[in-house]
């Protein structure tokens, strides 16, 4: 494959002066390496597990003032540079027309999965930011709690993981077959699918960016179960489709799992920030995609599961492999395990 193209350019952030964080993200020298962790707030956190018995996921997604203060409390609680909403990826969904719910221990379920072309011609662009104006409102909140020179991100799922669940119904024990099926016999239906899914994103990161989120991350979580000439011709398209028109709102950073095999085409799809997992060498993969990118990442989250020595170790280890070159965010290489110890996550 040929190089990869410079990132979209993003303008002069005005918080980049007062958030290292938002400094890294343009690849700026900053005094120290910046700290973010994904999961921030969760079930390691005994402040949330007490929220939660009360509260549930729904409801504490929906709610402005609830999900803000969670957003706030969990990156004071460890000392991150950037507190990242609390909220969901599939929130979008139920405003396009699909009925979602979380069972116990399976997760989200969509009630009437998308199998067919007729389906997928009644799915609902987004418009109407009424309909989601408690994400607007946490953000709002959330901001102005935070102190000015922590960065808040704000964040969707990608084009191909929201089309995922949307296909599937839930979570998939068999490497998203159904997906993949609909996508190489039905392509028409696949691309106009996604073009829907995508054009409601660029809506709705632009409401977040609005709305005072510093940066955006885009999480396309599931993109690691695909083939590389999958990506590049079924996902590619789309997800560069969202992040180019969002070059001229705030820094974009751009994460999945698994895609060590096609590195490469996955940085061709943009963002500024490149999210690394911890199945990679950060250093082998940074030098890869190029360094005109940002990184982030990517210590393995069950290092944490260890004792402080180990966690020193595992961070030192990631610092050394990012070499001190600017545009370096710390953070796990997937989310925080629920069963880490919280001192260990304490920065």
């Amino acid at each position: 494959m040929k190089n990869t193209p410079d990132p979209i350019p993003v303008r002069k952030s005005p918080r980049a002066e007062r958030s290292v964080f938002v400094r890294a993200c343009l690849r700026q020298k900053t005094p120290y390496t910046p700290v973010w962790l994904m999961r921030q707030a969760g079930r390691y956190m005994d402040f949330y597990r007490r929220i939660r018995r009360r509260v549930s996921f729904m409801k504490l997604c929906k709610d402005s003032a609830l999900a803000a203060e969670v957003t706030v409390k969990a990156c004071e609680k460890i000392g991150a540079d950037a507190a990242i909403l609390f909220s969901d990826i599939l929130l979008i969904l139920e405003p396009m027309g699909f009925r979602l719910r979380y069972d116990k221990g399976e997760g989200p379920v969509i009630r009437e999965p998308v199998r067919t072309g007729e389906q997928v011609r009644s799915v609902l662009e987004w418009k109407d930011e009424t309909s989601l104006s408690f994400v607007r409102e946490k953000l709002r909140i959330a901001r102005s709690a935070l102190r000015d020179e922590v960065a808040l991100i704000g964040f969707s799922g990608a084009p191909f993981t929201l089309a995922s669940y949307l296909i599937e119904g839930g979570k998939s024990r068999d490497r998203f077959a159904k997906t993949r099926h609909f996508m190489r016999v039905y392509p028409g239906d696949w691309h106009r699918l996604l073009g829907k899914i995508s054009a409601s994103l660029v809506r709705y990161l632009k409401m977040q960016a609005k709305a005072g989120a510093d940066a955006l991350q885009i999480f396309d979580s599931w993109a690691g179960c695909l083939e590389p000439e999958e990506y590049r011709q079924f996902v590619l398209p789309h997800s560069r489709a969202v992040i180019e028109t969002l070059a001229a709102e705030v820094p974009v950073i751009h994460f999945a799992t698994g895609t060590g095999p096609f590195l490469r085409h996955f940085a061709c799809a943009g963002g500024d920030v490149i999210g690394l997992d911890h199945t990679v060498p950060l250093g082998a993969a940074w030098k890869k995609i190029g360094y005109r990118f940002a990184v982030q990442g990517n210590l393995d989250p069950r290092v944490l599961l260890k004792g402080p020595a180990a966690v020193r170790r595992g961070a030192r280890k990631i610092l050394a492999e990012a070499g001190g070159r600017p545009g370096h965010i710390f953070n796990l290489g997937h989310g925080v395990l629920p069963a880490t110890p919280e001192e260990n996550v304490r920065i």
